[in-house]
C-alpha cells in the first residue's frame, strides 16, 4: 500500500505525520512511503533522512494524487481537502464537531476519514489523543504563566510566588489527561491549584495523587463561579469525545473575575469551553476581552514539534500499520477501536456527536464500513 505524508500547512504547525523511523517501519512491512519535500523540516528531519529510511520524496501534488492513505497531524486545510478523492483514506486529527466547512468538504470528497481523537483503546481512553493532551496540558501552564506577565496584559503575578508573597491561584476545569498534566505542572511550579470535575472517581484519584499539594472540587455552576472569581489562571481542559465542548465560562462571568486574570482554552479545537474563546495562533496567541487575557491557540503542541511528533507517532503508528497491512476495510471491520475513529465514509457521517452537533444524518460506522 502507498502511504503519503504531506507537509503541514496550518499556521505555525511544525509537526509531521511520519518520522523517518515510522517511515522505515512501514517500508519494512512492504509498503511504499511518499513524503512531501520538506515535510520533516519542523523536527529537523531532512529529505535525505526519509530517503535513507526507504521513503520517496515528491511534490505535494504527487503525494495526494498517488497515496492510498494520507497521514497528517492537523485537520486538512481547504486546499488540501480539494485534493482528496473517493477511495482514499485520510488519517489525522479532524475535530469536526465545530467545523462545518471541513465536514462538508470531507463528505463531498468521498474519502474515508479516520480521526485520531475518536479512536478508542482496548483499556479505555483515547490513545491517539492522549499524547497530545499530555503535551497541551503541560504547555497550558507555561503559556498561562507567560500570559500572566504584565507585558502580556496579565495581572503581573508569578505562578509560584516567592517567600512572603502568595503563589497564583490556578483553577483547572476538567480532570482528564489535559487537566491532570496541567495540574502536575502548576503544582510543580508551586501554584495554589484546584481541580474541578464531575466524576467522583476522577476526583478521588487526583486527591490520592496530589494529596495536600492540590485541592479537588465537584464541579457545579456555583462552585465554578466561586473559584474563577478569585483565580489568576483558569485552564479549560474539558473534553466530550467527538463533540463540541460545552461553554462552561460564560461571557457575563468575565465581569466577576480579577482584571488581568488569564483563561487558557485547551478545548479550542472542539470549539472551546469559554464562551468568549476564539482560535488564535502561535504568532498571535492572546487577546484581551473585558479585561481578561485569553490564550486559545488551536495547535498548542505544534510549538514543541519534535517532542509532539515523536509522542504522536508512538501512538498512531500501530494503527497505521494495521490499516496498511490488513487493508482499510478489513482493519476497520476487525478492530472496533479503530472503527470508533471513523468519522466520514463514502459521503456519510459515522461519528454520532459530529452528526448531532451539525444536525446531519448519521450512519453507524459498521454499516458504512460494510459498504466500502
Amino acid at each position: 500500500m502507498r502511504i503519503g505524508c504531506p507537509r503541514e500547512i496550518k499556521a505555525q504547525e511544525h509537526r509531521v505525520g511520519l518520522t523517518p523511523e515510522s517511515a522505515a517501519e512501514l517500508v519494512a512491512h512492504g509498503h511504499e512511503v511518499v513524503m512531501e519535500h520538506g515535510a520533516g523540516a519542523g523536527i529537523d528531519a531532512t529529505d535525505a533522512a526519509y530517503e535513507a529510511a526507504g521513503a520517496r520524496v515528491a511534490d505535494v501534488e504527487e503525494v495526494f494524487a498517488t497515496a492510498d492513505i494520507v497521514v497528517k497531524v492537523k485537520e486538512p486545510q481547504a486546499e488540501e481537502r480539494k485534493r482528496l478523492r473517493p477511495g482514499q483514506t485520510l488519517y489525522t486529527y479532524l475535530h469536526l464537531a465545530p467545523d462545518v466547512a471541513q465536514t462538508a468538504d470531507l463528505i463531498a470528497s468521498g474519502a474515508t476519514c479516520i480521526a485520531y481523537e475518536t479512536v478508542t483503546g482496548a483499556r479505555g481512553g483515547l490513545p491517539l489523543l492522549k499524547p497530545m493532551s499530555q503535551v497541551a496540558g503541560r504547555m497550558s501552564v507555561q503559556a498561562g504563566a507567560h500570559a500572566l506577565e504584565k507585558a502580556q496584559g496579565g495581572r503581573g503575578v508569578l505562578l509560584g510566588g516567592v517567600p512572603g508573597v502568595a503563589p497564583a491561584k490556578v483553577v483547572v476545569i476538567g480532570g482528564g489527561v489535559v487537566g491532570f498534566n496541567a495540574a502536575q505542572m502548576a503544582v510543580g511550579l508551586g501554584a495554589n491549584v484546584t481541580i474541578l470535575d464531575r466524576d467522583a472517581d476522577v476526583l478521588e484519584a487526583h486527591a490520592r495523587h496530589f494529596e495536600a499539594r492540590a485541592d479537588t472540587a465537584f464541579s457545579t455552576r456555583a462552585r465554578l463561579l466561586d473559584l474563577i472569581a478569585g483565580a489568576d489562571l483558569v485552564i479549560g481542559a474539558v473534553l466530550v469525545p467527538g463533540a463540541a465542548a460545552p461553554k462552561l465560562v460564560r461571557r457575563e462571568d468575565l465581569a466577576t473575575m480579577q482584571p488581568g486574570a488569564v483563561l487558557v482554552d485547551v478545548a479550542i479545537d472542539q470549539g472551546g469551553c469559554f464562551e468568549t474563546s476564539r482560535p488564535t495562533t502561535h504568532a498571535d496567541p492572546i487577546y484581551v476581552e473585558q479585561g481578561i487575557v485569553h490564550y486559545c491557540v488551536a495547535n498548542m503542541p505544534g510549538a514543541v514539534a519534535r517532542t509532539s511528533t515523536y509522542a504522536l507517532n508512538n501512538a498512531t503508528l500501530p494503527y497505521l500499520l494495521e490499516l496498511a497491512d490488513l487493508g482499510v476495510k478489513e482493519a476497520l471491520t476487525q478492530d472496533r477501536h479503530l472503527r470508533d475513529g471513523l468519522n466520514v465514509a463514502a459521503g456519510r457521517i459515522t461519528c454520532a456527536p459530529v452528526a448531532q452537533a451539525q444536525n446531519l444524518n448519521y450512519a453507524p460506522a459498521d454499516e458504512a464500513v460494510a459498504a466500502l
